[in-house]
């Protein structure tokens, strides 16, 4: 099917991927302000960062078989109304306590959209549409992380914290209202999937025995560690290292999440004249050599600041083409499984994610090499797992999940 006729479906799967990055970004300049009214401290607020990631790692594997089980429409449904709820109830959160807790619910709601956009894409397109529309979907969703924080800014500053959180809600909404519009039921309820424990781990052992979903889905994971990385350490080096101004932090963060985006649309043209695999390939063979110079210049030091944020918006830039190729080809066989396949897709990046950001935290030194190592490490696993699955698909020796 022509992505061009489901063009309406892809902006709600957008929008439905783009509540997560609004979930994170939107509330982190609302900090100080929750520290002061809810009478805590920094650390006490940075655990409902903790808390809303755990929900994501966890929630994405509990919707995985739901979404195979019952369809798509009643999952994401379900899923937006605890969101919604669970937004409110942070807007009224009378202790820091309650606020942990429904940061963990409000990503139990939310992550539902996450799962539940790759799986629809899944459903309605094949072979290389697949990376294609993921392409288009990323634009949205990597808009989200750039314009939430000064929407959170602007609601802060003229109403107070709490009214982000009805914002997300009122977002929530919207979504909700657009899925029964214009969201199709994509793939039936299938009453053959069980929903207990031991069929659920079973499943998800079947999907990772896959080689030509394991092997993308890992390429996929290493690069958002990679990301992570760069997320990571970036306040650091660009404040403390190099010495630019918040403001100009912020504009140099925004301009990589621009050139990421760019990376998606380019991708779709690259599309149409070479396979999903080889794009992969020859993108994590440019970023891993992106990656390669940026630690050399940081172990010997001949690398300027801004030759330095030259390489690390290459690094970025390649992650709009990881994207989409390493789902695409990840779910590209997994037709009945897709939501469990999804899921895991969604796990592996939280998970490797968190890893990645930890080994960036513990490594701080006030120079870029804790950065530029985990990022190294990140996309040689990347081309590693490109390279297989390359080799893979051409000799035909892999199992289907």
């Amino acid at each position: 099917m022509g992505e061009r006729r489901h063009n309406p479906v892809i902006l709600v799967l957008s929008v439905l991927a783009a509540i997560g990055p609004f979930s994170t970004d939107m509330y982190l300049p609302g900090f100080p302000a929750i520290v002061r009214d809810l009478k805590t401290d920094s650390t006490h607020v940075g655990f409902t960062l903790t808390s809303y990631f755990i929900g994501i790692a966890l929630g994405q594997l509990l919707y995985g078989p739901v979404l195979d089980r019952y369809g798509r429409r009643k999952p994401l449904v379900f899923g937006l109304f605890i969101y919604i709820g669970a937004a409110l109830g942070c807007a009224l959160a009378p202790s820091i306590d309650f606020l942990i807790c429904l940061r963990l619910f409000l990503a139990l709601g939310g992550c539902v959209g996450l799962v539940g956009s790759r799986s629809v894409v899944r459903d309605l397109f094949s072979g290389g549409d697949i990376a294609r529309a993921f392409s288009t979907l990323m634009m949205v969703f990597g808009i989200a992380p750039i314009i939430a924080p000064t929407i959170g800014g602007l609601v802060l500053a003229a109403m107070g914290w709490r009214f982000i959180f009805c914002i997300l809600a009122a977002i929530g909404a919207f979504t909700l209202i657009a899925i029964k519009l214009f969201l199709p039921e994509s793939k039936g309820a299938d009453p053959t999937v069980s929903l207990r424990p031991f069929r659920v781990l079973s499943e998800y052992l079947k999907v990772l025995r896959g080689r030509l979903f394991v092997v993308p889905a890992m390429a996929l994971a290493a690069a958002t560690g990679g990301l992570f990385a760069y997320l990571t350490g970036a306040p650091f080096v660009f404040i403390d290292t190099f010495g630019f101004t918040p403001t100009q932090s912020g504009w140099i963060f925004g301009t990589n999440a621009g050139a990421m985006i760019v990376g998606s649309q380019i991708n779709r043209l690259w599309l149409r004249r070479q396979e999903s695999a080889t794009v992969l390939l020859t993108i994590t063979i440019i970023q891993s050599a992106a990656a390669v110079l940026f630690l050399a210049g940081s172990l010997m030091g001949f690398l300027s600041p801004y030759a330095t944020l030259g390489l690390i918006l290459s690094y970025v830039f390649c992650f709009g083409f990881v994207f989409p190729n390493a789902t695409g080809l990840a779910l590209e066989h997994s037709s009945r499984n897709a939501g469990s396949a999804s899921a895991l897709i969604g796990s592996l990046q939280m998970a490797a994610g968190v890893v990645t950001s930890a080994l960036v935290s513990a490594l701080h030194s006030g120079t870029t090499v804790p950065m530029s190592s985990v990022m190294t490490a990140c996309s040689g696993v990347s081309l590693v797992m490109a390279v297989m699955g390359a080799s893979v698909r051409r000799t035909g020796h892999y199992r289907q999940a």
